[in-house]
């Protein structure tokens, strides 16, 4: 296994935090990471049903196994440790005490901030970035990279990708989902989700959602809730300021992972995806995860949106820094075509005191310079990854 970017932010947390509370999607590498980074603290695992009874009947009891602290994984199955674990660290202040992890965050998070708050440092592990996948193989194609996806399994042990994701799918979405929301018919929620990855990169309209798959829109907007408080999915929203004729309010959805989003859409090969519709979409979902992983890695929570007024100016990502904002537009092209420019082009127009650089991410061969703006393939340009800001 191969040490996770995250590792030296997780450190750190460690060395200026009692307790470090690690969040992510199943299968992350949630629980190898936090092991081999605190070796010699004692691991429990929240899933196993033997430690959670025993913690369950007897918090003060599970806890006192751990005199000198230790690592609670999936401490979503007991958030009532969390009050008796307070107790513990205001006692002792000791930095890197507890190491908690967790699958996902709805009620988790909000007993986390009330019970911990000021006490916790907290992060979030995506699965696999780019930096961390080039260990295994020094350069890749993209979209064979998106029908395999990102999950640390799945390269470890050189898994067939389908069948990582049926079960990945059935085990874990399902189940989770199930935990949180009563799912009367699950074929109706697989229909969902299929239909949910065939719109990425699209505008979320509840409406459409409903009357395809035959159910309110207040169901729709409680699924997407939940698959985000799990980290199935990941919303960008619209960037606002007062900016005259934008009137765009809906946010977009990306997959946390693009293998997934590609096993849902039946697509089983890169060349199949190249000749596939929404290629232009999975395209964009790797790279803006990417950025997304990269912010996350470092402790930051990202500040990311996209732009698109009523006159179809559109800008894929922005990424704000302070008061600056870096502008890039996605494009599975392989041929640069001036047209990449022109959301960018208006933006910096309009917005000039707002604007700090701009960049367009393509599949073509040549990095270029066009009007000051940055055209690069960063999977030519292999040292693009380390410097993603």
């Amino acid at each position: 296994m191969i040490k996770r970017d995250i590792s030296t932010e997780l450190i750190q947390a460690s060395t200026e935090y009692p307790v470090v509370t690690i969040f992510g999607p199943r299968q992350s590498g949630k629980t190898t990471l936090i092991q081999m980074t605190f070796p010699s603290k004692p691991y429990f695992s929240m899933e196993d049903p033997d430690i959670r009874l025993a913690a369950e009947t007897d918090p003060r009891g599970f806890l006192s196994q751990m005199p000198n602290g230790g690592i609670i994984d999936e401490i979503q199955r007991t958030p009532q440790l969390l009050s008796y674990i307070q107790g513990i660290v205001d006692e002792n202040q000791q930095p890197g005490f507890f190491i908690l992890s967790g699958s996902h965050q709805p009620e988790l998070h909000q007993t986390i901030s009330q019970s911990l708050a000021g006490r916790t440092a907290i992060l979030t592990l995506y699965p696999f970035s780019m930096n961390e996948i080039n260990h295994y193989q020094a350069k890749w194609d993209p979209f064979e990279l998106m029908v395999i996806g990102f999950y640390p399994r799945i390269h470890d042990r050189g898994l067939k990708p389908t069948r990582f994701f049926n079960g990945y799918f059935q085990t874990y979405i399902e189940r989770d989902v199930r935990s949180l929301i009563n799912i009367k018919d699950l074929n109706q929620f697989q229909k969902f989700m299929r239909l949910l990855a065939g719109r990425i990169g699209q505008l979320i309209n509840y409406t459409s959602l409903s009357n395809d798959i035959g159910v309110s829109s207040t169901t729709i907007k409680n699924w997407i809730s939940v698959l985000k408080a799990s980290y199935v999915i990941y919303e960008l929203p619209p960037y606002y300021e007062n900016i005259r004729k934008r009137l765009v309010k809906s946010s977009k959805i990306y997959f946390t992972d693009i293998g997934l989003a590609a096993y849902l859409l039946d697509i089983r090969s890169a060349s199949q995806l190249m000749r596939d519709p929404l290629r232009g979409g999975l395209y964009e979902n790797l790279i803006i995860l990417e950025f997304v992983k990269s912010e996350t890695n470092k402790g930051i929570q990202p500040h990311f949106y996209f732009y698109r007024d009523s006159h179809g100016n559109e800008v894929d990502l922005l990424i704000s820094k302070g008061n600056k904002l870096t502008l890039i537009e996605i494009k599975s092209s392989e041929t640069f075509n001036i047209d990449f420019l022109k959301g960018v082009l208006h933006f910096k127009k309009i917005m000039p005191n707002r604007f700090s650089k701009g960049l367009v991410i393509y599949n073509g061969k040549h990095s270029l310079d066009v009007k000051g703006i940055e055209i690069k393939n960063p999977f030519i340009d292999q040292d693009f990854w380390f410097k993603v800001e």
